[in-house]
């Protein structure tokens, strides 16, 4: 690998960002609608309400993506992270997930808070890596979520 580089969203990332994460979601689950609107139309559904979107990159081939989308005054909701088959194990994810709390800081954040699922043992193991912690359940719209986690940042 070449040095990894953490970028912001660009329009024509988008299909990048809708292949990785359709990727990982119907491997273990199936798409929901919320999933199809920010997968398909991520400047309105996530970016245009406040968000961000970080991928990494080596060289000319993007490995991996994860989104921010605001959820509060100054909270947000980390989604959408999602890593090519090829590239985990790298350290991709740890780059991203300390990108996307630095870009959540430059909003003005105070706190993160993402829903996960127990199916995703690697992803839950990144997760408390990276500082976040478990904490009592409550994930709402989400079909596929038992596991609710946060950090102050």
């Amino acid at each position: 690998m070449n040095t990894i580089e953490i970028i912001e969203y660009t329009p024509d990332l988008q299909p990048e960002f809708e292949r990785i994460n359709k990727q990982w979601v119907e491997q273990f689950f199936s798409l929901e609608e919320f999933d199809r609107n920010q997968l398909e139309h991520p400047q309105e559904y996530i970016i245009d309400k406040g968000g961000a979107i970080l991928f990494a990159r080596d060289g000319g081939q993007i490995l991996g993506t994860v989104g921010l989308v605001k959820s509060g005054e100054d909270v947000y909701e980390m989604i959408k992270m999602g890593v090519s088959p090829e590239a985990r194990g790298q350290g991709v994810g740890q780059l991203l997930g300390k990108g996307i709390l630095e870009k959540a800081r430059a909003l003005g954040g105070r706190k993160v808070v993402l829903y996960s699922s127990s199916k995703l043992g690697a992803a839950l193991a990144l997760y408390r890596k990276i500082g976040f912690k478990d904490i009592p359940m409550g994930c709402g719209q989400y079909g596929r979520c038992n596991v609710k986690m946060e950090i102050d940042l």
